[in-house]
Parts: structure tokens; sequence; C-alpha cells
């Protein structure tokens, strides 16, 4: 492990006992949330990000040390393996690097050169790639290896089989390959050209070149996807350097074999090293635009899930649609649903006055503050039907993206959650709840159909689910669970627990009545000691007599933070009526080392005590800038450039930010458009749910396109 640990800390430029200590806690079962948020002495306070970025590395090195065994057993069962191999096998830095060594010795398909081996013909190879000076007449030479009982009848067939021998053992080579893939990633192009008559969205890129070491990520994903669908036919170009210098790797000049040797090479490196490398650098470009944009998709995707939330609010969630009428969901402030109805204000039916006084109705019976419209069909029917309704009222209301919404609805979870109602219904409570608790209620839904992402089908499925999975457990246990509210979706992303024992959990607390500790979790079957450790911190229990059961404290620190009060001149119920505001002052004069001391715990540990118990319950999305709420309805005709207007950062990519500015349609506004200043990546600038000033570009009504600008310096033209 050490001499892994010190690669870690090298790349990442921790100490070399703290990577000991958290590869220690990674292999004894720790979530990264628990160890982040818990084992802050260990590794020095660093963050869930950096901790996953660790562990993801742990992970490939481990699994470069056992290829990289794997192989040197291979080739020494061949008998092959010798000091310098297995030397730059153990240093090969990547996956790649080793099966490049090991592609030589790798048992192929059948092909010309195998064939050319099985007739004998690997000696006549080895004697022409040496090119001996006497070697004057290669035909002489060749005719000592033709064996009709082999399939040699010829010289000529010979020296053919020879030659397949020799291309194959070009592409093979190491240093071959090498050369080819510097060359090629440094100088070499990617044209594009147009497979089909027809337009296309891949228009931009019909008859293009690109140098291959300046594709951007996006531009790589597109003209994938357009070669993969058949609009687009791609080939990679390179000049003749890197032949050159392959040549000169093989053939000795002035030798009689030469010519011969030229020859196979040539061979060699068109129909065999070419492609190869070729296809190596796509792929290559390829994983690297995947790696980029799955870190995109779960950048935005934490940004969305950790959204501020619209609480205490009775809210009416319309799910907009045409022939299917528009659904209405009413809840409480905690969500509960108090009411359903379907209206119909839109073609074919258009019964607008009659769905105005439903609406009316359901407004003034639960008293409604927030109305969540769904942003997808006829929502701009929907939205001029309610913004008519509240009219001159404190009602308002949010355009809510209801991405995922219709697969939730037709979940299997939302057949258990919602048995009584029809999916159209379940929709519309969803986007209600969404407004209310992004995070509670995203949860439920495959994050790969929330829609913050870019390509998303084209990446490696595994992969993508794995970074999603664990932006969600990082969020969920950031924010932490009110273990007597909490659904079993939101739970089985809490530290430490299953599906299972997050069902247990709901199940334990409809049999038992609400938990009224923390302690008690450990009477929920299958949550055992370790699982407890692991979840008790993010799990709060509002009911509970113990103060620091309502707070991100862990019950191992419950010692610590009664001491610390203690010391400060505090008691329990002080915390509990929010009566410390002195608290944090009293550390700073105590001191945070000596107290963390006196208290038997670190000094990062006392520090989050200390704000545990100043606000306990406090919940980290807390953000005075919450959802735009709108009062205006806007057609996208209604657009013109120049036009100033706010709007709601809906998704983020390598090529720019969609914003919805009110028109159904988002509008682009494109990296080069961001800001007065150089920017590598939009990120640096937006994040998703950002409340952005735009000014309006550019509007081609007809093919629904709308390009905006955030530069200070077109909003002064």
């Amino acid at each position: 492990m050490s001499n892994l640990s010190q690669i870690l800390a090298d790349e990442f430029h921790v100490s070399l006992s703290r990577i000991d200590s958290v590869i220690s806690l990674i292999d004894d079962g720790c979530t990264i949330p628990f160890i982040a948020r818990y084992r802050k002495e260990q590794h020095g306070g660093m963050d869930d990000v950096m901790l996953r970025a660790i562990d993801e590395r742990l992970s490939y090195l481990r699994s470069l040390e056992k290829r990289r065994a794997e192989v040197r057993s291979a080739i020494s069962e061949l008998g092959q393996l010798n000091e310098a191999l297995a030397s730059a096998i153990d240093s090969a830095s990547t996956l790649s690097e080793v099966e490049e060594l090991y592609r030589p010795f790798r048992q192929k398909r059948r092909t010309r050169a195998s064939a050319a081996r099985e007739k004998g013909l690997e000696p006549l190879s080895a004697l022409l790639l040496e090119q001996p000076a006497g070697l004057t007449d290669l035909n002489a030479a060749a005719a000592l290896y033709v064996n009709p009982d082999l399939g040699v009848f010829t010289a000529d067939e010979a020296m053919s089989g020879a030659s397949d021998i020799l291309a194959e053992l070009v592409s093979d080579s190491v240093q071959a390959r090498q050369i080819l893939r510097k060359t090629l990633y440094d100088s070499g192009t990617l044209h594009s050209e147009q497979d089909r008559p027809e337009d296309s969205v891949y228009r931009t890129y019909y008859h293009a070149d690109f140098r291959l070491n300046r594709l951007r990520g996006h531009q790589v994903l597109a003209l994938n996807r357009g070669e993969k669908e058949g609009f687009l036919k791609l080939s990679v170009s390179v000049g003749c350097d890197a032949l050159l210098a392959i040549i000169r790797l093989f053939v000795i000049p002035g030798r009689p074999a030469a010519g011969f040797v030229r020859a196979a090479v040539e061979d060699g490196y068109a129909r065999l090293l070419f492609p190869s490398v070729a296809r190596e650098i796509r792929s290559g470009l390829a994983d690297d635009a995947c790696t980029g944009a799955i870190r995109s998709f779960a950048m935005n995707l934490r940004h969305l899930l950790m959204q501020p939330p619209v609480r205490g609010k009775v809210t009416l969630g319309l799910d907009p649609g045409y022939r299917n009428g528009c659904k209405l969901a009413v809840v409480d402030g905690i969500g509960k649903v108090l009411d359903t109805a379907v209206i119909y204000p839109t073609p074919p039916y258009s019964r607008v006055e009659q769905a105005q006084a439903v609406l009316i109705g359901l407004i003034q019976k639960h008293g409604v503050e927030m109305i969540a419209i769904g942003n997808g069909t006829a929502s701009r029917e929907a939205e001029r039907l309610v913004a008519a309704v509240i009219s001159g009222t404190e009602v308002q209301y949010a355009i809510v993206n209801e991405a995922g919404a219709s697969v939730y609805s037709a979940s299997e979870l939302a057949s258990e959650e919602f048995p009584e109602y029809d999916v159209n219904l379940r929709s519309a409570i969803s986007i209600a709840r969404r407004l209310q608790d992004p995070l509670a209620e995203l949860v439920k839904i495959d994050p790969k159909s929330i829609g913050v992402g870019q390509y998303q089908h084209d990446m490696p499925q595994a992969q993508l689910t794995q970074a999603l999975d664990a932006v969600v457990e990082d969020c969920v246990n950031a924010v932490g669970a009110d273990l007597n509210a909490a659904s079993p979706s939101l739970l089985a992303h809490i530290s430490g627990l299953s599906k299972t024992v997050a069902r247990n959990i709901v199940k334990y607390r409809e049999e038992n009545g609400p938990f009224t500790s923390r302690s008690e979790l450990l009477n929920v079957p299958k949550l055992g000691p370790k699982a407890f450790q692991q979840c008790a911190g993010f799990l709060r229990v509002p009911e509970s007599q113990n103060v620091l059961d309502r707070t991100g404290v862990h019950p191992e620190s419950y010692e610590a933070a009664l001491k610390l009060l203690s010391l400060c001149g505090y008691v329990p119920e002080d915390a509990a009526s929010g009566r410390l505001q002195q608290l944090e002052s009293r550390v700073q004069e105590t001191g945070a080392a000596v107290l963390a001391e006196q208290c038997g715990c670190g000094e990062l540990t006392l520090q989050d005590i200390v704000r545990e118990l100043m606000k306990p319950g406090r919940d980290v999305r807390e953000n005075p800038v919450g959802p735009l709420l709108r009062a205006d309805v806007m057609e996208i005709q209604d657009l013109k450039p120049g036009m100033r207007l706010s709007g709601t950062v809906r998704n983020v990519t390598d090529f720019g930010a969609f914003v919805d500015i009110g028109v159904h349609h988002d509008g682009l506004v494109h990296t080069s458009r961001m800001a007065d200043r150089y920017i590598r990546h939009p990120s640096e600038v937006v994040s998703v749910g950002d409340i952005v000033q735009v000014v309006v570009l550019e509007v081609d009504v007809k093919k629904q396109r709308i390009s905006l600008s955030m530069r200070a310096s077109d909003g002064s033209k």
C-alpha cells in the first residue's frame, strides 16, 4: 500500500500519513460522506469531492497493479519475459501502456502473419529484418523455405509470407506506435464529410477539418454521434513524417534487403499500424470527452439538487398538457397532498373559464401561496392562465423543470407512494414538491432522466451511473434527513443505509410511531453497529428530547459536545432554546485547541460541534436567492434583439449555458458571450439554478433558437 500511498500523496499534494488514513478508512468500509464529515482530523478536512477523487484514483492504481502482475505472469509463461521488459511493465503508469507492452505477446485471432508463421516462415522474416550485408540474393534465401507440405509452393510465396510477418511486427512495435501516436496527436487532422444528402443538426460539421489536439469534448461527442447516425463520414490523416521515422527504425540503408523491408514496413503502416493507432487516438479523445461530459453532468446535478427549498408554503403543482388536460395537485407545507383536479384550458377543448374557476376555487379553499408550473408541453398556455388568475393577489408562480417527472410518475416507487392517484396526477404532485424541496423529490428519479447533461446516452453508462450516484449520495448527506419524515428513496442515499434498511426504517416508524432518539435506530432490523456509525450523524430527530439528536453532531461526539457546553457555561437546554449566541466568542477566548483537548476530540470536530450547536437543524441549502418567480408571460415572437431579461440557468454544457427566460424555449449563452474576459468553461461563470441577467442577441422563430449574451459590452450596444 505504501507505494500507492506515495503516488497518491504526490498527485494530490497531501501528506503520506493522511493518504494512509484515507485508504484505511475506505478499506474499513467507511463511506465518503462519513469520512468527509466525521473523520476530519484523520484527513485534514478534505471535502467529499477530493476524497472521491482519491478513492477513484486508488481503485485505478490497484487495477493497474493487478494488470501488471497478470501481464508479467502471462509473458513469463511464454518464456519471453526478460529484465528489460519486466522493468518496462513495472514502470507503465497507465493500463493502456501495459496493454501496449503486452500486445506483441497477446494471442491474436488468425491473421496473415499467423498463417505465415504456421508455414514456418518466421526465421525467413527474422533474417530479412536483420538485413545482413552478405544477403544479396533474396529469392535464393526464400527458396530454402519452400515447403509444399506446409503450403509454401514458391519463393515468391515465402517472401510474401515473410512480408506479412514483418508488417505485423511493425504494427506491434511499441516504439513505432509511440512515434505515430505522438505525430498524429500533434499534427493529425480529423476530416468530417457529409454522408447523407439531407440537412441535419450536424450541418456545421459538413466538409470540416479539425486538428486532433484542438478538438473540444462536445465536438468529439457530436462528431461521433453524427458518424454513428450515418450523417457524417470521418477520417484521420497525417503527413509523412511519422512513416519516414518508422521506416528509419527498421530499414538499414544500402543493404540488399532494405527495399524489401521498406515495402513491408509501408504495408504494415498502411494496413495495420495507422488504422490501429488512429482508432486508439479517436477512442482516447472519446474517453476524455466522456470523462469531461460526465464531470459536467455531475456538477450540474450537484447544483440542481442543492437548490434552496421553498419551505412551508401551500403549493399547487400544475402539469401542463393538451389532449389530456392540465393536471393539478395541491400539497401542504410539508408535501402532503390536499387536493387534485384536471382542467382543460388548452386546445382541443379550450375551456378557459371553467379552468379559471377550478384554479380560483383550489387557491381559496387551501390558501395556496405558490404555484409550480412544469416547463413541458403547453406550459406557456398554462402560465398565461395562471398569470391571469393570480393577477392582483399575493400568490406567486415559478416555472419548474419537469424533466423526469413522467418517468417517476409511471415508476413502481410512485405507485407505492401514491396508489390512489392517476399517473398524470402523480406528475403534478412531483412538480409541486420539486419547488418545495428539490433534493427530496429528485432523488426518486434516475439522475440520467433529469436532463442536465449533454450526450448522456453516448456515455459509458456504468461510469455515468457511478458518478451521478456519488453526487446524489454527497448531496443527500450534506443536507441530512429528518428520520421521521424522509422517504425510503431519500433514506437509501444516507451513508451506510441500503434500500432494504431504508425500507425497514420506514416500516419500523409506521409500526412503532415516530423515532424519539437516534439510538432507537439500533432496533431497526438489519441496521447494525457499523451501519449506525455511518448513518447516525446524517439523520435528525426533531422530536427527540436530546437536542443533540436534532443536530449534525455524531453520537460518538455527544460527550465532547456536552463537555464543551459545560466548559463554556451552558446547559443542553440553552442549545434547544437558541441561547448560545456567545458560544463562538467564548470558544475563541479560551482557544479551540485547548477546548478540543479538554473535550477529548479534535479541533476540526470541535469547530463542527460549535456550528451545529449554534444553529441546530440548519439546512446547508439556505440561500437568500430562491427560484425566479415570474409575473410576466412572453412568447418567442415577443423577443427582440437588445431586450434585457432575467432568466434561470437550466443546463451548463461545454459550449455554453441554456437559460430559461420565460418563453418556453431556453436561450443559449455561448461560452464566448458569458463574460468580457476569456473563460475556459461556462462553469467558471454560472451554475444550474443561477438567476442571471441576459441580453437577447438573435431570435430564429422558425428554428426556435434564441441567442443570448451575459457580456456587459453586449448590453451597452
